[in-house]
């Protein structure tokens, strides 16, 4: 028995039914091609998937809502276009199956998802609907139904150049001889059908037009088919006051137009004609001639209205960076005048601070005067350090004897080098502790030296390291000598090197270093290397080595007693260097001035001012 679902769907009866795959398929239409089609539930189907719907006689399913929900957007394989005009018409070929309708808006599904029940519906209504009209389980949603998109995507409808507006007036009281249902089925008007007036121009007011476009096409396709289709509504390029065409007589149209404009009329050229006297016109047009200039003429206002274009919107990107500009300075000045309120409020408190701290630095300036004349008259065995110096901390965890240090000022840090084979940060400002162990060489560290914030270490396994003294990271490995590097210093964006026999010199490029140039022509191991704003110096076996920093030349040599120089320092006036005999010998620039004798031991470590020195026993 048959059921009739709903209002009832345009559809035209095909001559001959084609294959399911095809794309297009054409209809021989007459008059009364509009029929009625009622649907008999095709559950044994194949390819349709079951959807728990309960079969209702009273069930509806309006045509607005069938164009409206087939303008589907999937996220997968299959996808309709979901910005499309819900004006426009659709019409189906045939009645779509119940299965492919939504429960809850009783319309062929639009973006079908399954929720956490296991039922289908449209996105839209799943998400905007608390319970489920079946187990009334909450919906959620779970996942695309790409098997019922697909399927509402092979639907044959008609092209909308083949449909028309419906006319819903009725012509009697139960709507009998009124205008074709939207499907083309006799069941009256939507008015007479108790659904109210519907809108003109909705996408259920259409029907077959016998006198469109005679092509039933797939729903995914339709927009391929309407772009191309002979029956699509086209002006006249020519006149827009010619009548409309459709793109099928467009061509004769053309050939026969009383209104065709010469190509340089927008020059100034009046004429207007048809096709026979285009062609005579052209031969006879005075800018015709002309018409190379005149592009190149056009090519060149455009560039120019370009060029101004862009102009313009720097003009009014600068006019907005000039008004915030003028806030900000406001706010500054409004700023300033807070500050010089709070500055004068405080001048007085801070002339007292001022007046106290001259007070104490006069003090201390008295004291430190003190101090140097003892150390200028040579009382050195009446003078306590612990007087003056007092012990603040040990800092303790090298595995072996320390022999380098250096600081980083601007962190208050502190860099050991020890036998152990690693590099402690040390807290020199709050905690006195260690921060971190950089490991990295397999060798005794024998020399550390900071350029910026790069920390470059020497070891007796030939290499120097780079390493980041904000993250304390190793960023490059150099091979730099063939015997331990003994000692490292600094200056003008150059890294100095002592090893045996040579002094090497690299060009500091970010964390890479460029071998300079080798210093040659020492005599042992270089164990000590200064360097000042214009010198170089370099202490090897009893002798010291004075070289121009900038030519890298040896200027002045200075003999010296008591073995090998392990340590140099330099004042303005004076160099002073201790050797592996216990003695420290004091040099002016041409000749040597006196020779401290008291340690026992080794002097690796020289410090000015007021010599302070450093003995290994």
């Amino acid at each position: 028995m048959e059921a009739s679902f709903g209002p009832t769907f345009s559809a035209v009866v095909p001559g001959a039914k084609t294959e399911a795959s095809g794309t297009y398929k054409q209809h021989r239409r007459t008059p009364s091609s509009s029929s009625t089609l009622t649907y008999s539930p095709r559950d044994d189907e194949d390819g349709m998937l079951p959807i728990s719907t309960p079969r209702r006689s009273d069930s509806a399913i309006s045509v607005r809502s069938l164009l409206s929900e087939s303008n589907m957007s999937l996220r997968s394989t299959f996808s309709l276009h979901e910005d499309d005009d819900d004006t426009e018409p659709l019409v189906f070929a045939e009645q779509p199956s119940v299965k492919l309708c939504c429960q809850l808006c009783c319309s062929v599904f639009k973006d079908p998802v399954i929720t956490t029940c296991g039922h289908t519906f449209c996105r839209r209504c799943a998400l905007t609907s608390d319970k489920c009209p079946v187990d009334t389980a909450k919906l959620t949603v779970v996942v695309n139904n790409i098997a019922v998109a697909e399927q509402i995507g092979e639907l044959f409808i008609h092209c909308k150049y083949g449909c028309r507006l419906l006319n819903t007036t009725p012509t009697s009281p139960n709507g009998a001889g009124g205008g074709a249902s939207p499907n083309g089925a006799g069941g009256g008007t939507a008015a007479s059908r108790g659904e109210g007036t519907p809108k003109m121009g909705g996408p259920g007011n259409f029907e077959v037009d016998p006198m469109g476009c005679p092509f039933t096409i797939k729903l995914t396709t339709r927009k391929e088919h309407e772009v191309s289709c002979d029956y699509r509504p086209v002006r006249c390029p020519n006149n827009p006051s010619c009548p409309p065409l459709l793109t099928m007589n467009l061509e004769g149209h053309l050939k026969e137009c009383e209104h065709i404009k010469c190509p340089h009329s927008k020059y100034g050229c009046a004429f207007i004609g048809n096709q026979d006297t285009y062609s005579t016109h052209l031969d006879l047009c005075k800018f015709e001639g002309l018409k190379e200039f005149l592009q190149q003429t056009d090519d060149r206002f455009h560039e120019m209205q370009v060029t101004l274009s862009q102009k313009d919107q720097d003009i009014a990107f600068l006019r907005s960076m000039l008004g915030k500009l003028s806030e900000k300075l406001d706010q500054l000045e409004k700023n300033l005048e807070l500050k010089f309120d709070v500055l004068d409020e405080n001048q007085s408190k801070l002339s007292e601070d001022l007046m106290e701290f001259r007070r104490d630095a006069s003090m201390l300036n008295d004291e430190l005067s003190h101090i140097n004349a003892r150390l200028n008259m040579g009382i050195l065995g009446s003078y306590d350090p612990q007087q003056i110096f007092k012990c603040k901390g040990t800092f303790v965890g090298h595995q072996g004897p320390v022999w380098c240090l250096c600081v980083y000022s601007t962190g208050d840090l502190l860099f050991s080098g020890s036998s152990d084979k690693t590099i402690k940060v040390w807290d020199t400002c709050t905690t006195y502790k260690c921060q971190k162990t950089l490991e990295g060489h397999d060798g005794i560290v024998l020399a550390l030296c900071i350029q910026g914030n790069r920390l470059y270490s020497g070891s007796a396994d030939c290499t120097i390291i780079v390493w980041d003294v904000q993250t304390l990271q190793k960023v490059n490995t150099i091979r730099a000598h063939d015997n331990p590097v003994c000692t490292l210093v600094s200056s003008h964006s150059m890294l100095f090197s002592g090893s045996l026999k040579a002094i090497k010199v690299w060009d500091i490029v970010g964390t890479e270093l460029k071998l300079k140039k080798e210093l040659t022509g020492l005599n042992h191991w270089v164990r000590a290397l200064v360097a000042s704003q214009n010198h170089l110096y370099s202490g090897s076996y009893q002798t010291i080595k004075i070289w121009d920093i900038r030519s890298l030349d040896c200027v002045h040599v200075l003999q010296t007693s008591g073995g090998s120089v392990y340590s140099i320092a330099v004042t303005n006036h004076h160099i002073v260097c201790g050797t592996y005999e216990n003695l420290i010998h004091v040099w002016d620039i041409e000749s040597q001035v006196r020779t401290l004798t008291g340690h026992v031991g080794t002097v690796f470590l020289m410090w000015i001012p007021d010599v302070f020195s450093r003995s290994g026993i």
